[in-house]
């Protein structure tokens, strides 16, 4: 039953992830108002906004225009439930639950909105780097987490990594290469897991970026010139460096 109720909140707050997503790129409050339609801005009735299951049954059209209702919507209540239901199969009862659920979050929308609008939103960048510097004065933290010291120090390499990379391609090319949303969302990993997450979270995310977009040079869809959402990939490489934090530990010192 427990694990259940994890889903199930999991999964509503995927929901509210999803109201984040559409209204954040568009400067609408997030709780302004009752859910609508994006095509024909009708307000949607409570029975038809129940997470993943309304979706199954009104077989993803909007039960009043009939037109066809983003797939994005049940993938990111699902993805939800799931980072709710690992996090807290992982760490049970404690700190450090809530505080990777609100990472995760965070992650998840800024994840589906770099992805469709290039752009990573200082009203979540910026929160989340002054939570991850705060929760860094508690010394009963998980050892997943620094200390205020390694903290400061990885926010700052974080965001001044990519600012130089910004920077020094300007110089040399005249034009702008990454955006600074990708700085902050760095700095945001490295307030909450120290200088030594950067170096693994570049790697990880430039490998996972070059694979990615490879097939698309290859058939000249993109162009080396094309933009290309790079917060997801650093948003993959922190998830990688989560996963595997022992073994690069280990590997380091």
């Amino acid at each position: 039953m427990d694990l259940l109720f994890i889903i199930v909140i999991g999964a509503l707050w995927g929901s509210f992830a999803n109201v984040c997503i559409y209204r954040l790129p568009l400067e609408k409050g997030v709780v302004s108002g009752r859910s609508y339609c994006p095509k024909c801005k009708k307000q949607i009735n409570w029975y038809d906004n129940i997470p993943v299951l309304s979706y199954l049954f009104i077989q993803g059209k909007c039960r009043k225009c009939k037109k066809k209702i983003s797939f994005q919507y049940p993938l990111v209540e699902t993805i939800s439930a799931f980072i709710f239901l690992i996090i807290y199969t992982l760490y049970g009862i404690s700190l450090t639950t809530p505080l990777l659920i609100i990472l995760g979050l965070s992650f998840l929308i800024i994840f589906f909105i770099d992805l469709k609008h290039y752009i990573i939103p200082d009203s979540l960048t910026f929160p989340m780097m002054f939570l991850g510097f705060v929760k860094s004065f508690d010394p009963n933290l998980n050892d997943l987490f620094p200390n205020y010291i390694h903290s400061l120090i990885g926010g700052i390499f974080g965001y001044g990594i990519i600012w130089s990379i910004i920077f020094f391609y300007k110089v040399i090319r005249n034009k702008e290469g990454m955006g600074l949303g990708d700085a902050k969302l760095l700095a945001v990993i490295g307030f909450w897991f120290g200088w030594i997450s950067i170096p693994f979270v570049i790697f990880i995310s430039s490998v996972v970026a070059l694979i990615t977009v490879t097939p698309s040079l290859m058939n000249k869809s993109k162009k080396l010139t094309s933009e290309i959402p790079f917060g997801p990939f650093i948003i993959i490489g922190c998830i990688v460096y989560v996963i595997f934090v022992e073994q690069f530990k280990i590997m380091i010192f």
